[in-house]
């Protein structure tokens, strides 16, 4: 038996609806379901008395297979002022090197861009990476496709 813990990826952010989607649609993740006997958030939220301006405060999403972690995502009154102390490196190329995963890279990045997403910076394969893009999720958090 592991004594690994599992970990929950948590996000302040302005919007937890929208970011919580970029996500799911980055990851292939799914939106955490309402609980039992509630058809959609908004029905649970309502029924247990939760006012509508608080009903976009906070979302998650978890992977269908379930071997990534949880994402959760809060809504906070600041934006963001620095740069990410940890990011999520996204591997959307395993096991391809060189211009073959370049490629893929860029493939994904186009994807990601028609999502929300902002490209900062393509960083070349050499003689100590294998090569990465640097993006911005929508509210400007920092991560890369690896």
């Amino acid at each position: 038996m592991s004594d690994a813990r599992e970990v929950q990826v948590t996000f302040d952010c302005g919007d937890p609806a929208a970011l919580s989607a970029f996500w799911a649609d980055v990851l292939r993740y799914e939106l955490d379901p309402p609980p039992p006997g509630f058809d959609s958030w908004v029905e649970a939220l309502t029924a247990w008395g939760v006012p509508e301006s608080e009903h976009n405060s906070r979302s998650a999403v978890s992977d269908p297979a379930g071997a990534g972690p949880r994402l959760f995502f809060q809504r906070v009154p600041e934006g963001k002022a620095a740069k990410n102390r940890v990011h999520l490196d996204v591997r959307a190329a395993p096991g391809l090197t060189g211009e073959e995963r370049m490629a893929a890279l860029e493939i994904e990045a186009e994807r990601l861009v028609a999502l929300g997403a902002t490209r900062v910076r393509r960083f070349e394969p050499d003689q100590f990476t294998a090569g990465h893009i640097w993006l911005e999720d929508p509210e400007g958090n920092e991560f890369c496709l690896d």
